[in-house]
């Protein structure tokens, strides 16, 4: 690193100033849009009182939530496809119920 050599305050604000903007916490991404597309960015943005910085991160925000719920619909689907139905008590009392009456109907036939 090159050292620097500061002969007024105003050399030592810019020298330092300028090392804190290499040490950058945020990645910068260029994006493009369509010019209608960009126009309504460029508007919710000015309704929300947001940059647009802000504005994406909370959309990628949003997106990678969504994308992770629908993973876990797909697996829930995927587990249910292979354990097959679950059922509820009410469904078991029911089949329970269906059982003992054709079991009781069936040795009434026999006697």
């Amino acid at each position: 690193m090159k050292a620097w050599r500061c002969t007024t305050i105003y050399d030592y604000v810019i020298i330092n100033t300028m090392s804190l903007s290499r040490s950058r916490t945020s990645r910068v991404f260029t994006i493009s849009f369509p010019e209608d597309l960009a126009t309504q960015v460029e508007e919710v943005a000015k309704q929300e009182s947001r940059n647009i910085s802000e504005l994406f991160r909370e959309a990628f925000r949003t997106y990678r939530l969504e994308r992770m719920q629908r993973r876990l619909s797909a697996t829930r689907a995927a587990i249910t496809a292979r354990t097959g139905p679950h059922y509820t008590e009410e469904d078991v009392e029911q089949l329970v119920d269906e059982i003992r009456t054709e079991l009781s109907s069936g040795r009434k036939r026999k006697a």
